[in-house]
């Protein structure tokens, strides 16, 4: 196929609002990988209490038993860039939507905590893969000027897994928080059994959709099938630019090739290059928050300080998230990403600092049943919902839609692999650590939380430089760093 557009193309050529509905589709499908993450996450958040129970495992062996499919996720996450460069990364979806139904299967009928785990670790292998790969694919078929609010769907369709999730639990359970995940239900299972066993129908919805997608034309070009890319292209992009738009990716690909050496990760911030280090700290001060100890423990939390209705709470905590991810989707492309995670970092603070109080006047009574005294119940509950919300809007979508654009194009791959791997670390670092911090001081515990936001507003103030907009072909000439921001605007302006 030659390097321009033919009339025959032009007479062909699909209208804005057939493109429209193409790239949101793609981008749609590309995130389900998101809703696999979700689940897998949250799923275990129902059954923690009865797995305890059936395996008898200690406050800090609970904690692991729920927190080692995090461990999976970090090295599928690692791996999948290199995995997504070699074999495409549609194929790499498919991969990571077999590793989740193997998953699903086995944690559902595990015997013992130890196969329980290896089934578990090999589903967050899966899982690693599609955190990474549903917003590299996202990023690269979709155009700059919707990336945003398309990127945000990842997130989106994290939330509405972990809703789900949630929910399946909650009616698995009969929304009964004490007894109800231990019941015994269809074939002679376990509640818990059938809470994981569920996960097979999203995992081969996900692989069925995988086999479907067009390839990235990225990928495509990168593989020198300009044929093939052209032709995804033509399903996102207005036909009068896509040779603008395959020279642009050509360019990139022929500096990088011309820059090898660069292509490194190797920088000089500590054996890395500063962007490199932003999206891990970014990564890491996303689950640094403890949003996750939200859904993977409220139902356990909330059972703990004496509320009976732990389930319909955890429900209405997932709702609240997917609700406020259309608030992100709907104003990240106007607002910005900076103003939005400075806005919900701040939220954050105040939110963590009042459950930290709240849970500061809980009482013992008889029996040692806990129970927090009026109004500080209230206040809890509110403080908890706020930080979802706050989280769910801003720091939820936005540093997955900044993961998936903010390196350029020679490291992005490799550098989303790492900075997904270092999330899943600081996950499993968090969910591993909650139980018995809890046991130790739930007030502890959440002012550390309160800590770590009040950390990320500081960071992304000093160091984070906007991103709305830039093409991810110019992805190399942002600047990260107060300092460097100067030194970018004043080369700017001479």
């Amino acid at each position: 196929m030659t390097g321009t557009t033919t009339h025959e193309d032009r007479r062909s050529a699909p209208d804005q609002n057939h493109l429209r509905r193409k790239v949101n589709g793609l981008a749609i499908a590309g995130a389900l990988g998101g809703f696999l993450f979700g689940f897998d996450s949250s799923v275990v958040n129902g059954a923690v209490d009865a797995i305890g129970k059936d395996f008898k495992l200690s406050a800090t062996l609970q904690g692991f038993a729920v927190a080692v499919a995090l461990l999976g996720c970090a090295v599928g996450a690692y791996l999948a860039g290199r995995i997504a460069d070699r074999f495409g990364r549609t194929r790499t979806m498919l991969v990571g939507a077999i590793l989740f139904l193997a998953s699903s299967i086995g944690a559902g009928l595990a015997f013992g905590v130890g196969d329980f785990m290896f089934w578990r670790v090999v589903g967050g292998l899966g899982i690693g893969v599609a955190s990474v790969v549903s917003p590299t694919y996202i990023a690269e078929v979709v155009p700059a000027s919707v990336r945003g609010r398309l990127g945000s769907l990842q997130q989106l369709a994290i939330t509405v897994g972990i809703f789900a999730a949630l929910l399946s639990d909650a009616l698995f359970a009969g929304f009964n928080g004490a007894t109800g995940a231990s019941q015994t239900l269809l074939f002679g299972l376990q509640a818990w059994r059938w809470m994981f066993l569920v996960g097979i129908v999203p995992s081969v919805a996900y692989g069925l959709i995988a086999l479907r997608l067009p390839e990235s034309p990225r990928h495509l070009l990168a593989k020198h099938d300009e044929g093939g890319a052209r032709e995804v292209l033509r399903q996102t992009t207005p036909i009068g630019v896509i040779d603008d738009e395959v020279r642009d990716i050509r360019h990139s690909m022929e500096q990088d090739e011309e820059n090898a050496k660069k292509s490194s990760l190797r920088g000089t911030v500590l054996g890395l290059q500063p962007v490199v280090w932003a999206g891990i700290v970014l990564s890491v001060l996303q689950q640094f928050v403890g949003i996750n100890v939200i859904f993977y423990y409220s139902t356990t939390l909330w059972n703990a300080v004496g509320f009976k209705d732990s389930f319909a709470i955890s429900v209405f905590s997932a709702i609240l998230n997917v609700a406020v991810t259309f608030i992100a989707i709907a104003i990240v492309d106007k607002v910005g990403r900076r103003p939005m995670l400075l806005a919900g970092s701040a939220g954050m603070v105040i939110a963590l600092a009042a459950v930290a109080i709240s849970f500061s006047q809980a009482q013992t009574g008889s029996g040692g049943a806990v129970s927090l005294p009026n109004p500080w119940g209230v206040v809890a509950l509110i403080g908890a919902n706020l930080f979802v919300i706050c989280f769910g809007a801003t720091w939820g979508p936005l540093v997955w839609v900044l993961l998936g654009e903010m390196f350029p194009n020679r490291i992005r791959a490799k550098a989303l692999g790492v900075a997904a791997a270092a999330q899943w670390i600081a996950n499993f670092v968090v969910t591993l650590t909650f139980p018995p911090l809890s046991q130790l001081s739930l007030p502890l515990t959440y002012g550390l939380y309160t800590l770590f936001a009040l950390i990320s507003l500081v960071f992304v103030f000093f160091l984070i430089p906007e991103t709305k907009g830039v093409s991810l072909e110019d992805m190399g000439g942002l600047a990260f760093g107060r300092k460097a921001r100067l030194a970018a605007k004043e080369a700017a302006r001479s």
